[in-house]
């Protein structure tokens, strides 16, 4: 796994793990160290909305407007839970940060409970990181005995806990509202909402979500302030940076730090080496498994939230699954129904039988039984799951979906004439 090009996250080093030490001579904790000496908490809030920092968790919304919905001055028990159940396949992100420097995680939330008033925070890992887990409660213990963590964090007056919580794991659990049932102890099931968690959370109390790279990114912008943040991008209406995770059919996968708004096919050809084996693109998933795929008609679209929407996908984790020409497209977003099907709760019908339906007509097609009715119905299930179901993990699901008939519609209907996949030898 390579990590190249920090900007932000300096003391990220392939193969190694960052202690407080090596932390804190890389410039690790000022930004905390201002926020308690010299910020007052709605100075932190005001500055991390002017950074435009969005959501890195895939949603991409502003952190600074989700913070501004939060109950912050008002007394009363509050929480902050940190979304680390990073299941979404192609999305490893979040592993990389945890496993290389954890304390950028630390520092963030416990800036992040500051501005929101808050004592508690839990961060809720998956279980099969279990090294980052290991890593997370080691950096732990060094800031609690640094005087980091516990009470009167600096000599501040500040308190804050932080509970690392390891969950079972289910991709579904990467909704907030069902992450907050199951660090509950109840079945991953998504809330109605309203009311939204800021008001009625975690234990039925105001609760902050964020993402890990999300609030990893906080202490930079205390230290470095917003404006600065901003123009570390490439597009005007950016900011920041964003950690890239590289796979799929590429000479070198990885995941790398670089600003937000870097060209598709630069950071495929400058740092994941191009495709494979000397072949052609054809296909890439540009934010992880839940976002429509992009062509090659795409490579000179910056990597930005705006510029993706407006081609009909997304940034979403930023995970980047390369395809080479030899791919059969209908195979790749067959494999990835699966798992979202799978994956549902089963909650709501869109999700519950909608997304094994779209598994069958897909196994149809490839495997030669397709017909044009079932290409037809295949286009029925887009319209009649996407914004129909409880949450959005079906929406999710159909986003490769919907990239193939948008992208491949002669691809799918190749399969129906022939009778066969025409890819397979």
């Amino acid at each position: 796994m390579r990590i190249c090009a920090p900007l932000l996250f300096k003391n990220r080093q392939p193969s190694m793990t960052v202690f407080l030490e090596g932390y804190r001579k890389t410039g690790g904790y000022q930004g905390l160290k201002k926020a308690l000496r010299d910020m007052t908490p709605a100075a932190v809030r005001q500055e991390v909305k002017a950074s435009a920092l969005r959501g890195r968790g895939g949603a991409g919304f502003s952190t600074g407007l989700k913070w501004s919905f939060f109950p912050a001055d008002e007394p009363g028990d509050k929480y902050l839970v940190c979304n680390g159940d990073e299941m979404e396949p192609g999305t490893f992100k979040d592993r990389q940060l945890l496993l290389a420097d954890p304390h950028h995680l630390l520092e963030g939330i416990l800036i992040a409970c500051y501005a929101l008033g808050i004592a508690t925070a839990y961060i809720f890992l998956r279980d099969a990181y279990r090294d980052c887990a290991a890593n997370l409660e080691r950096a732990m213990a060094e800031a609690r005995d640094a005087g980091l963590l516990g009470d009167n964090i600096l000599g501040s007056g500040f308190n804050c806990e932080i509970h690392l919580h390891r969950s079972a794991g289910r991709y579904v659990c990467g909704e907030e509202t069902a992450l907050l049932n199951s660090l509950e102890g109840r079945r991953p099931n998504p809330r109605a909402k309203p009311p939204f968690p800021a008001v009625k959370g975690l234990f039925g109390k105001p609760t902050a979500l964020n993402n890990i790279e999300t609030l990893a990114n906080v202490p930079h912008i205390i230290t470095g302030g917003a404006d600065w943040y901003r123009g570390l991008a490439l597009t005007e209406q950016g900011a920041g940076t964003k950690l890239y995770g590289l796979a799929g059919h590429i000479e070198t996968p990885g995941c790398v730090e670089l600003p937000i708004g870097m060209p598709l096919g630069e950071l495929i050809r400058d740092f994941g080496g191009g495709v494979w084996q000397q072949r052609s693109f054809k296909a890439c998933l540009p934010g992880g498994a839940s976002t429509p795929y992009l062509t090659a008609a795409h490579l000179d679209v910056a990597l930005d939230y705006d510029p993706l929407e407006q081609l009909g996908t997304r940034l979403g984790t930023g995970g980047v699954v390369v395809f080479d020409d030899r791919t059969c497209m209908v195979a790749a977003t067959l494999n990835l129904l699966r798992f979202f099907a799978r994956e549902s709760c089963g909650w709501c019908t869109p999700c519950r039988d909608g997304l094994p339906l779209v598994c069958w007509l897909l196994e149809r097609i490839e495997s030669g039984q397709g017909s044009h009715e079932h290409l037809a119905m295949l286009q029925e299930q887009l319209r009649h799951i996407n914004g129909r179901s409880f949450c959005a993990l079906a929406l999710g699901a159909m986003g490769p979906v919907e990239g193939l008939l948008r992208h491949f519609t002669e691809e799918v209907v190749d399969h129906i004439r022939r009778g066969c996949c025409p890819l397979k030898n």
